[in-house]
């Protein structure tokens, strides 16, 4: 089993940035390192404890992924492997597993998420307005009801401390233009569609997801970042779903339901995690991987 990583250290390519979860390095002029690390976020907070495990468990979710809508849209893998980036053993030993090679590209920036069940922020608007994000729903939806069909309820990005904010359709224009926001909506659908098919033939129910997108030197649209992983995704099995109350989950919804129960404002420093909930996280975690990827 990996070391856990809480924050990589590597000397020979210069660091760029580190993320909620993700450090990243560059590589030359034109290409990324990304590790991604053992870090958990919630409610856009990083918490004090890693999760072990995880970060592999999100590389491998999402190079599986990666690969299984490359037909619907180019993704920013280039091929290159560790060995071809770092040459010291010891480094490459630090983030195998949890480190790929990326092409640069302009990030976007909007979240596109796309919610396929009523639940979290979606189901608290819904209560008090009838609409996700300025889309109307029919009433009487329950908490965690399948939604008639997918839709596309996009947020801003913001940095690291900060919160996203949910946004409608037309700010995504006025932040995209028209073509491009509308580009972007659909090949979210299209692969949230397609994903969520494939994962419920898994006994997954992929309740919602977010995807980020950048431009290629062409302005092409390429899917960046990390795709449909228990981080940016609600992974619920599908054997004890029931409408009307919170699903179990694959994902960090574990987390926040613990964090709920403290006295936390939800601002950091984010409050360390009993070992019960980092082990029970790190099994939730590994267990979606095993069940979409074997």
């Amino acid at each position: 089993m990996l070391e856990t990583l809480y924050e990589s250290t590597l000397k020979s390519l210069p660091l760029l940035a580190r993320g909620k979860v993700r450090d990243v390095y560059a590589v030359g002029d034109d290409h990324l390192l990304m590790v991604t690390t053992d870090r958990l976020s919630a409610f856009d907070v990083i918490l004090p404890d890693p999760i072990p495990g995880k970060g592999a468990v999100l590389t491998a979710v999402s190079n599986f992924w990666f690969k299984q809508t490359q037909d619907i849209i180019p993704n920013h893998l280039t091929g290159l492997t560790l060995a071809d980036v770092l040459p010291d053993e010891n480094e490459r030993a630090e983030v195998e597993g949890r480190a790929i090679v990326t092409k640069k590209l302009r990030a976007l920036p909007v979240e596109a998420i796309v919610r396929g069940y009523l639940i979290g922020s979606g189901w608290v608007d819904y209560q008090n307005t009838g609409h996700v994000c300025g889309i109307p729903l029919p009433a009487g939806l329950q908490m965690a009801d399948k939604l008639p069909e997918a839709i596309f309820t996009p947020s801003t990005k913001a940095d690291v401390g900060g919160h996203d904010e949910n946004i409608d359709f037309e700010k995504t224009r006025a932040l995209l233009g028209d073509e491009l926001a509308e580009q972007v909506r659909d090949v979210s659908l299209k692969i949230y569609t397609s994903c969520a098919e494939f994962a419920l033939e898994r006994g997954i129910i992929i309740a919602d997801t977010k995807f980020e997108f950048g431009l290629d030197e062409d302005d092409r649209l390429v899917l960046i970042d990390e795709v449909l992983t228990p981080d940016s995704s609600r992974f619920w099995p599908a054997a004890s779903y029931v409408p009307g109350k919170s699903p179990a989950s694959f994902d960090k919804q574990f987390v926040r339901d613990y964090l709920e129960t403290l006295d936390w404002d939800k601002t950091p420093p984010g409050p360390a995690l009993p070992a019960g909930v980092i082990e029970k996280t790190a099994e939730k975690y590994r267990e979606a991987q095993i069940r979409l990827t074997a």
